[in-house]
């Protein structure tokens, strides 16, 4: 059979490896390892392989001909996860390595005879293999890499100058240069790995591929959220009698996003200003230190509702009297009861003149049952490398609640918002207030168009917004995020932000006060 053409290619099937298939199997080991004789399985392997882990012994065939072949275990890499031979990963070839409570597929062949290559017919195994992995839950796929070109260099190149000159394209090996183009990433060499293997001088790279969707066991009765429903709150700024009446109005829009069963509810930054109205006769400085007199009853309320209404809330932000000091914070409710203080580091000129306001001093994300998260209070969303620092600890979603009184003012929060969520990979939800407060001084207008901003690529809307609110307009905006396409990104994005950081040159320290 000759194959010059794709045309001349009816059929390209994957099945199930199966020991009738041993006499096809062993005469296309024979054409694939021509140099290696001492690489064919005898029957008996094959047969172990079909009967511990049937799902990992793949053959490829084309128009019926065995044109490939790939074989895997299951292992528990804690044991392997250093130095190891290919006898030892194999078991001596009995594969008692092979467990189905292992946590990485470890593959033990793969190969295409030469007169199918050429077809990128390897790329499906590796696909397959990949698809397994994440059907299976397993952290990810590693093998033992041969270098086959390496005796030509061994006398001037150590192994890991040949793969640092292969990565950069300077030596062209077959199998290590096919492996990193399907996203392997070497991690270790080998020494000693396989017996008899003189091309590679019996060196081989470990290689490593990560699924992105590995989820850690749990014996807890929880399920992981994918999918994560936000509920952002466009608060319209009017005049309350009382604490209940404003909680009251709290209350109406906690049941209407919990109503859509959503998981996050987002209240803008000093959204409790109304309250300053009874203190008008007093000085700006004065008034907001009164106003911080209701913080801590509204955050036991928030929490109440949080729970009741078994929604997480970020309650915005609220001035808050600690040690004499007036600070701008604001508080994670959980739906599980627990209560969690952020803080706006950053403090405008204009909160520090006419306030007197100070900037905190601990930034940090927090673990919730949607995944990380990460919470800025409005001017910080301007300073970059917070947003850098909580990606680094591993956020998804970045929430930033905001006040601002002009265009001008928003126009800095919503483009350094949609920056953020290119730069670090992760959704960024904002939420501000709307209307005025004729009676509240320093207070007066606020301007806002809520917004949820995605990344841009392929996965997300082209011009990263994901959804927005009517500009200057009291309502709720409701939006699902997908965590699991962050993931993705991450690893296979056309562009990877985080990744192609070059940190041999720079890099961002997080001083704790």
């Amino acid at each position: 059979m000759e194959i010059n053409k794709f045309e001349s290619i009816e059929n390209i099937e994957l099945n199930y490896l199966k020991i009738e298939d041993y006499n096809d199997l062993k005469n296309a080991m024979i054409e694939a390892y021509s140099n290696l004789p001492n690489m064919l399985w005898r029957e008996h392997h094959i047969k172990t392989l079909v009967h511990k882990f049937p799902e990992g012994q793949i053959a490829l065939r084309v128009d019926g001909e065995l044109a490939g072949c790939a074989l895997a275990i299951v292992v528990d890499y804690e044991k392997f996860e250093t130095k190891h031979t290919y006898n030892e990963i194999t078991g001596n070839f009995g594969f008692d390595t092979h467990t189905n409570e292992g946590d990485v597929l470890y593959g033990i062949d793969i190969f295409i005879r030469p007169k199918f290559r050429g077809l990128r017919l390897g790329r499906r195994l590796y696909d397959y293999r990949k698809e397994l992995c994440e059907k299976l839950n397993l952290k990810g796929i590693v093998f033992g890499g041969r270098i086959p070109n390496y005796h030509k260099y061994a006398e001037t190149l150590t192994p890991r100058a040949y793969i640092e000159q292969v990565r950069k394209k300077e030596i062209h090996d077959p199998v290590l240069n096919f492996q990193m183009s399907n996203d392997f990433h070497p991690v270790r060499i080998l020494r000693g790995y396989l017996e008899g293997d003189k091309e590679s001088k019996e060196f081989a790279v470990l290689l490593e591929w990560d699924n992105v969707y590995y989820e850690k066991r749990s014996n807890k009765a929880e399920i992981k959220k994918i999918i994560v429903r936000l509920g952002l709150v466009q608060w319209q700024m009017r005049l309350y009698k009382n604490l209940d009446d404003l909680m009251q109005q709290v209350e109406y829009f906690v049941d209407a996003v919990s109503g859509y069963r959503s998981d996050f509810a987002l209240f803008p930054e000093f959204f409790n200003a109304p309250l300053m109205s009874e203190y008008n006769h007093l000085s700006e400085s004065e008034a907001i230190r009164k106003l911080a007199e209701y913080t801590e009853e509204i955050i036991q309320r928030f929490s109440k509702l949080a729970i009741s209404y078994n929604i997480n809330i970020i309650t915005g932000s609220m001035p808050e009297v600690i040690d004499n000091n007036l600070y701008n914070a604001g508080y994670l409710c959980k739906r599980d009861g627990g209560i969690e203080r952020f803080e706006k580091l950053h403090v405008t000129p204009d909160e520090v003149k006419v306030w007197g306001l100070q900037g905190g001093k601990k930034i940090q994300s927090f673990e919730t049952d949607c995944g990380k998260i990460g919470i800025l209070i409005c001017y910080d969303i301007e300073f970059p490398e917070l947003s850098r620092i909580l990606a680094e600890e591993g956020i998804n979603i970045l929430f930033v609640p905001f006040l601002t009184d002009t265009q001008n003012g928003y126009s800095r929060v919503r483009n350094c918002a949609q920056a953020r969520a290119i730069e670090n990979e992760c959704y960024v939800a904002i939420a501000g207030s709307v209307g005025n407060l004729p009676k509240v001084h320093n207070m007066d207008i606020q301007y806002a168009q809520s917004m949820v901003f995605t990344p841009c690529d392929f996965s997300f809307p082209t011009n990263g917004i994901k959804a927005e609110a009517t500009p200057n307009t009291e309502m709720i905006l409701i939006a699902d995020v997908d965590l699991d396409l962050l993931r993705e990104l991450n690893q296979f994005g056309s562009v990877r932000n985080l990744k192609d950081r070059r940190t041999d040159i720079y890099s961002i320290t997080h001083h704790d006060i």
